[in-house]
């Protein structure tokens, strides 16, 4: 029997995302790939699979799912309530899914997007070289609608290694953001006031980037930048004064200032927050500044 992942409902967006199609920038094809990377790749680890295998990024909850065959699956991100046929299942954990199951998840309590990966990864044709959904260009699979029938890969031969994984859920409260200032912090009369300020997310951001509302920063000048290569996290300010930091879906290119740029290892951490929570950025030196 072919084994594959029928698709029951979706909540509000239910997307196939791996680590994404890096390399081809100046082709005007962006990375794309799953929001939170660190989250996607912890429910590979689970299920042993690649960390490059591709699963289910899903908003807010709301997905369902039926297993045609037999499945280990593990759930990683924002903790939304899951169950088995009406069975509560924990995330970070392998679980079962039997033929004919349905793993269904509610809304998470706290963090924007959980993960789903399934043990062989989800196998729909790859673009580019990647199977993840880009919703700028619209590259990659089509958004997953119910009775969407996904393919699921061989399993590979590594077993895996534990049942569960003990890790920090996306936080509810405040969100600190490190980042460091520039390339363009000469635009603002005072690029500090970004970390001084008190910013929330708005319910306009989306996986392109996430926008934030509050005291608008101030332009030094009225001059504008031509178009120039932009990267994840980096946090350009459009002539309004509020920020936009540049998530998985972010153009390759830009003509607003950037006035700093999220440590990459802060990202994923912006990929979770919530419209209507609070975000703080603390500037830091550059890595190659940094003292010993």
């Amino acid at each position: 029997m072919t084994r594959k992942l029928e698709v029951v409902s979706t909540g509000a967006l239910a997307l196939v995302e791996d680590l994404g199609r890096p390399g081809l920038g100046t082709t005007g094809v962006g990375r794309s790939g799953a929001a939170d990377r660190r989250a996607l790749r912890l429910a590979n680890r689970l299920v042993a699979n690649p960390e490059d295998a591709a699963g289910i990024e899903v908003l807010f909850g709301g997905l369902a799912v039926r297993a045609h065959g037999l499945l280990t699956v593990a759930l990683s991100g924002a903790p939304a309530p899951a169950d088995v046929d009406g069975t509560p299942v924990g995330h970070h954990a392998l679980i079962v899914l039997r033929p004919g199951q349905v793993l269904r998840l509610g809304v998470p309590p706290t963090g924007l997007r959980t993960y789903l990966s399934v043990r062989g990864g989800i196998a729909v044709e790859p673009v580019l070289g990647s199977r993840s959904t880009d919703i700028l260009s619209g590259i990659g699979p089509e958004k997953l609608t119910p009775g969407t029938m996904l393919p699921i890969g061989t399993e590979p031969d590594a077993l895996p290694l534990v049942d569960v994984a003990p890790v920090a859920v996306p936080p509810g409260g405040d969100v600190v953001l490190r980042a460091v200032p520039g390339p363009r912090a000469e635009f603002f009369t005072d690029v500090h006031a970004l970390a001084v300020t008190t910013w929330t997310a708005s319910s306009r951001s989306d996986r392109v980037g996430m926008r934030l509302e509050g005291t608008p920063l101030e332009r030094a000048g009225s001059g504008e930048l031509p178009s120039e290569g932009i990267l994840r996290g980096a946090v350009q300010v459009p002539p309004g004064g509020e920020p936009v930091v540049f998530l998985a879906d972010h153009p390759v290119t830009g003509g607003y200032p950037v006035a700093a740029v999220v440590l990459d290892a802060d990202v994923d951490r912006a990929a979770q927050v919530r419209p209507g929570q609070r975000v703080r950025f603390v500037l830091v030196p550059p890595p190659w500044e940094e003292k010993p």
